[in-house]
């Protein structure tokens, strides 16, 4: 099964949420400190695209702050709990979407999102998706991805082994899991992007990258887009 059809199928609207309501307590200091990291970032004349949005966790912290909100998905699921959560919102809209091709014209947002460790989570290439991230950006704007820390990991594989004892993942694959990639018995697989493959991913696509940590939980790669001289 692809990562796409893992979130598709197994981890999917109320399934997923369920995997956030189990996050032990310094799993959801990480959490916190990614929302207040985004906010920090935002104008409230914004126009925000957020990748891999779910069930709208975090569309229903940051919409009241921008002018409007948009999240893609591929999980039919999870975009219909997110259309009931937030439902009285009228600056959310929530549409189904393939991130490698955003059915969006260039320049469209002043901010795209992508967090929580999307770029691994996903499972597709990963350069095709900075890209396209960059490509709906306006000139002044920003692309914000987030991975985990390497200091994380303890706490990382803490919160997915609470996930397996649900019965919302499959088992830990402890033969396959290593440090900063957790492997599980059903197919779930994701790791990490490192400061220097952000660096990279960036100079691949001939664009400067601000690289920082927050709270030793998550890593960010910020790229502005250049205005037009």
């Amino acid at each position: 099964m692809t990562m796409r059809g893992y979130y598709g199928e197994r981890l999917s609207g109320l399934r997923l949420r369920q995997c956030y309501e189990v996050a032990p307590p310094r799993v959801k200091q990480y959490l916190e400190a990614e929302i207040e990291f985004v906010l920090q970032r935002l104008d409230p004349d914004d126009a925000v695209l957020e990748l891999g949005c779910g069930y709208g966790r975090v569309a229903a912290r940051l919409a009241d702050k921008v002018r409007c909100f948009v999240g893609i998905d591929t999980s039919a699921g999870s975009l219909a709990l997110a259309r009931e959560l937030l439902s009285s919102d009228s600056r959310c809209e929530f549409l189904q979407m393939d991130a490698l091709e955003l059915a969006f014209g260039d320049s469209e947002f002043d901010r795209i999102l992508c967090v929580q460790n999307g770029i691994c989570a996903f499972g597709v290439d990963q350069k095709t998706l900075l890209q396209e991230a960059l490509r709906v950006a306006r000139p002044g704007g920003s692309v914000l991805f987030s991975t985990y820390s390497e200091r994380f990991w303890e706490d990382r594989l803490g919160w997915f082994e609470a996930q397996a004892a649900a019965g919302l993942l499959g088992a830990i694959d402890h033969e396959r899991t290593e440090k900063d990639t957790i492997v599980c018995e059903d197919g779930f697989r994701a790791g990490i992007v490192s400061p220097q493959a952000w660096r990279t991913l960036a100079g691949a696509l001939g664009v400067n990258a601000a690289i920082s940590e927050m709270d030793a939980s998550s890593a960010w790669c910020e790229i502005v887009v250049e205005k037009v001289a």
